[in-house]
This record gives structure tokens, sequence and C-alpha cells, in this order.
């Protein structure tokens, strides 16, 4: 791998972090807003659905964007909804405008989930393709542990608002880092062969240190111009709705933990800084969890690992919700927690990339994702809705970590091709180009 591809997929572990940042904002300011606007703990739920309904929403609809446009387009586009939202939401006076500025910044994220995902996998070489996908994956909870390490010492001195600021003004510093560093997909250059592809496609070469090709791949137009409904296809549609549903179940348990520990530690009577601290152990958790998970997919099957971990979040989200007030202890749990639904998330992640082609990679992706931000929608919902109707913390903590248990199950239905890094290839041509030609109808990064 060239530098410029190693920078690219860096870039993908700092967009995703944003995404980690993004998501947990709303839960870092949480206390401050039950506290300043009065909300019942439902309503406060329904809140941080807000921006997981965007997501939902950004996935399926902006990620097969990426397919047809372009991977760096579209990234671009969705940093600007991202930081657009997060400022307007310092300007809110309730929960409904808050709520509109939230869907906005999920709409956001939701499409560049589905675009970053592909982008790692297209800029790594095939060998290390899982190890750099898992890599970009655990960049969700690294941002959410810097964020948070950000947002503790804003909080002692500021109010909600400053979290939201902050997310602003990072996000939209990522702006000139992909305009500069992420240059189009030589896979979907080489796919779809918009005007000037070839030329395209040399350039990028040469910034990666590569020789140039003399042709394209010949892919007839009606080939090109395929859509995302390929993922409804015979050979596809088995695994698009294994995967989103499996993701569905996952992620009801592992926003949970998300959305959930900053007001479960407030309500223990600890501040909202010491709220915003247990949280960000699990998120280091999460990232130990998704590293360990991606080395060990360099020799262990993806699938199998994932539905372990699946299974081993189930147990400690439960053991999460028998913890004592103390907060070592919470701290502890919290952490372990995080290790395994993250570890999970991450290969899922995996997952999307290993099993899509390349003409359906970002689209496959952002169905898996739209679909299954279902759970995430419903998981603060139904815990703030069996809180508020007078069940504790130990029984809500074993009703949600039921999700991933459910989600093992439907994972291990999915049958994956023994190498899904070639996924591709056995219908569209030989993974690597020939030195001078983009042979067959597709081409691998090199």
């Amino acid at each position: 791998m060239s530098t410029l591809q190693i920078i690219a997929v860096a870039i993908t572990i700092g967009l995703n972090g944003l995404d980690g940042f993004d998501v947990l904002s709303i839960s870092f300011a949480g206390p401050g807003i039950l506290k300043e606007w009065g909300l019942s703990r439902a309503a406060l739920g329904a809140v941080f659905s807000m921006e997981l309904i965007g997501m939902s929403v950004g996935s399926l609809v902006l990620g097969p964007l990426a397919d047809k446009m372009g991977r760096r387009p579209l990234m671009l586009g969705c940093l600007a909804l991202m930081s657009g939202g997060m400022f307007m939401a310092t300007t809110v006076k309730g929960p409904i405008d808050l709520s509109i500025w939230r869907v906005v910044t999920g709409l956001g994220i939701g499409g560049l989930l589905a675009a970053i995902n592909a982008v790692a996998a297209e800029f790594s070489n095939a060998k290390r393709r899982p190890l750099c996908i898992a890599i970009m994956a655990i960049g969700y909870p690294i941002g959410a542990v810097l964020g948070g390490l950000v947002v503790q010492q804003l909080l002692k001195g500021h109010d909600w608002r400053s979290v939201f600021y902050f997310g602003s003004v990072v996000t939209a510093a990522f702006i000139p880092l992909v305009l500069v560093f992420v240059p189009e997909s030589v896979y979907w250059l080489t796919r779809k062969q918009p005007e000037g592809a070839l030329d395209k496609v040399n350039r990028i070469l040469a910034r990666m240190g590569h020789a140039a090709v003399a042709a394209l791949p010949n892919i007839p137009a009606e080939v090109r111009k395929r859509s995302a409904s390929a993922l409804f296809a015979p050979g596809l549609i088995a695994t698009t709705l294994l995967v989103a549903i499996g993701y569905f179940f996952h992620v009801t348990t592992f926003y949970f933990v998300l959305k959930w520990t900053p007001n479960i530690v407030a309500a223990m009577n600890f501040p909202a800084s010491s709220a915003a601290g247990v949280l960000v152990w699990a998120n280091v958790g999460g990232a130990l969890g998704g590293a360990v998970l991606g080395l060990l997919t360099l020799r262990y099957s993806v699938k199998g690992l994932t539905i372990g971990a699946m299974v081993l979040s189930t147990i400690m989200v439960a053991v999460f919700g028998q913890s004592p007030p103390d907060l070592a202890k919470l701290a502890l749990l919290c952490a372990s927690s995080g290790f395994f639904t993250n570890g999970a998330i991450v290969g899922m992640y995996a997952i999307f990339a290993q099993a899509f082609p390349t003409h359906v990679r970002a689209g496959g992706t952002g169905f898996g994702i739209g679909v299954g931000r279902g759970g995430s929608v419903l998981a603060p919902i139904l815990a703030g809705f069996l809180f508020d109707v007078g069940q504790p913390v130990s029984t809500v903590a074993i009703i949600m970590a039921f999700g991933s248990l459910l989600a093992a199950i439907v994972i291990s239905f999915l049958k994956l091709r023994p190498d899904d890094t070639q996924a591709e290839t056995a219908d569209e041509g030989p993974s690597e180009p020939a030195p001078q030609s983009l042979s067959g109808a597709s081409a691998t990064t090199p």
C-alpha cells in the first residue's frame, strides 16, 4: 500500500471518529438538556432518537448516491450537513427545534458511513482489507473517547451547547483534508467510467506511485449503470436482508449503552462530568475490542468472530445493569460492555464491505446501516419507556442486552464465500489488473 492509500484509510478513521463524537454529543449534553428544559426521560429518549432517524434515512437515501456519483463528493456533502446541523443545535429554544437539527446531522452521518466504509475497502489491498476496515471502524470509539475528554472539560465551565460548538468546528476541519488527500476511488472510476475516467485513474495511480494503465476494462453500458436494485437480485438478496436484520438487533444493545449510560450514572447522583467519563470508558473498551477483532480477522473467520462478540456482548451488558453506584465498577463494566458491543460492530462493517461488489458496495452498506439503525432509533425510546413505567436499571439492561443475542442467531444463517475480499471477482473478472491495462470488468486498487 502506498503512502496516499494509507493516508486515505487514516482519514476514514478520523471521519468515523467524527461519527462517534457526533452520535454521542447528545448523550453528553443530555443531563444539561434534561435539567434546563425539565423534560421527562421518555421525552429525552425521543430527542435522542431524532439523529438516529436521520442516520437511517441518510444511509438508505444518500448511501446509494456514493455508488452513482462517487465516494468523494458524497463525503464532502455529508460533512457539510453534519457541521451545519451541529452548529444550528446551539441556537435552539426547545426540544422540537433541537430534534430537527439532530435529524439533519443524522442525515450527514448516515451517508458518510456508507461512503467511508467503501473508501476504506477500496483504498486497501486485498490482503489488508479486513484489517483496514476494522481500523476504520474503531475510529468511532476513538472519536468518542477523545471528544469525551474534551467535553468533560467543557462541561465544567460551559453549558451543554458547548458540546455542539466543538463538534461543528472539528467536523468542518475535515472538509479540506478530504479535498486534498482523498481522491476518487479507482474501483469506482473503472466500474462507472465517467467522462475522462482513464486520465483520472492514471493521475490517481501516479499520486500513489504506481504505473499508468493503457486502457480501462471493457464494461457494457448497461452493466455500468446497474443500480441499488441489484441488492435484491437472487444472488444478493439473502445477504442483504440477513446483514440488515442482524445489524438491527445488535445496535439496539449497542445504542442502549451509548445513549443511556450518562443518564444512568447521573441518576446515581454523580455529576454530569463523571457520567460523561464513564461513557468515555465504554468507548475505550470499544476501541480495544475493535482493534482485537480486526487483528483476529487476519487468521479467523469474520463471521465467527462477530457472532462470538455478539454473544459476549449480551452477557456483559446484562452484568453492567447489575452494577452498584460505584464509579470504578461502572467504568470497568462499561468498558467491558463496549469491548464486545463495538467488536461486533467492527465485524459487521467488515461483513458489509466484503459481501457486496463494487457497484453496490456503498448502497449495500447504506441499506444495512439504514435498516439496522432502526434498532438505534428503537433503543433509546424503548429504554426510556421501560424506565418511565418503573423498571429498574437491572431489568432494562437484561431486556436490551437480548438484541445482541438475536443478532448472533440471525448472522449464523449468513452464508459467505471462503474469501469474501474477492466476492466481486467471480462474475466481474480478475481482481489484480495487468500492468498495462485494467483488465477484466473491475479493477482492484494496487
